[in-house]
């Protein structure tokens, strides 16, 4: 495998990730249940403008994505953040990172001489 199908390949399992992350809603309760920790719908739509049925789908995104996993106890269904896949997108954004520090170097260097 190349290392551009590598590149390829990371950027297809990350990418709904960051389609997930894009919404303000699903970032915000990312960041809530990675704070508050595992959190039913009554919990992350208390003092919230969303309702339950939107926040529902929304971390139905979120669980599609793979940032969170729900688990049904008595007749709620508990919330909890997935952090392996936050921690791959991570790991990509800092490879791209890495790759664009590279090439701004060798820019620089071309410009210098």
């Amino acid at each position: 495998m190349s290392p551009h199908s590598s590149v390829a390949a990371r950027a297809d399992r990350t990418a709904p990730v960051f389609a997930a992350l894009g919404d303000a809603t699903r970032l915000k309760l990312v960041a809530r249940l990675g704070a508050d920790g595992p959190l039913s719908i009554t919990d992350l739509t208390s003092g919230s403008k969303v309702t339950r049925q939107a926040i529902a789908k929304h971390l139905t995104v979120l669980a599609d994505a793979g940032l969170v996993q729900g688990e049904r106890r008595g007749r709620e269904r508990i919330w909890q953040l997935e952090p392996a896949r936050l921690a791959d997108a991570g790991r990509y954004l800092d490879r791209i990172s890495k790759e664009w520090d590279g090439a701004l170097d060798r820019l620089r260097k071309f410009v210098e001489t």
